[in-house]
């Protein structure tokens, strides 16, 4: 089985964790870990292909916004909340808490419907 890169703790830069969370979909994953804990791939409710998660889920993990473990034919994904707050005091709970508050109806997961309930 194939090995999944990890960046180490001190590997982390600033520039790729901000790219990473430049993306709509990939502020959602990440979000959704935040509230929720570690989670499978596919739970996320996103209106795209698995196969463009899949390439979301890659440019958080080689970031080093997200830890990726292998259960069996799964994926579950989670956050490296203690690495990316040692290298970057804040800067994950700003962008996530930020993210949180924007208006109703940026998320992926939610319809319209069930934001207004």
């Amino acid at each position: 089985m194939k090995q999944l890169h990890h960046p180490d703790r001190k590997d982390i830069q600033l520039a790729s964790v901000l790219y990473a969370l430049s993306d709509p979909i990939r502020l959602y994953v990440a979000s959704e870990i935040r509230k929720h804990g570690a989670q499978a791939c596919n739970s996320f409710k996103v209106p795209i292909a698995k196969s463009t998660l899949t390439h979301h889920a890659r440019t958080l993990r080689e970031a080093g916004v997200i830890h990726t473990r292998v259960q069996g034919t799964q994926r579950i994904l989670s956050l490296r909340t203690e690495d990316l707050d040692e290298r970057f005091p804040g800067l994950l709970d700003s962008v996530l808490q930020a993210y949180e508050r924007s208006e109703p109806g940026e998320g992926f997961g939610d319809s319209a419907e069930e934001q207004e309930e």
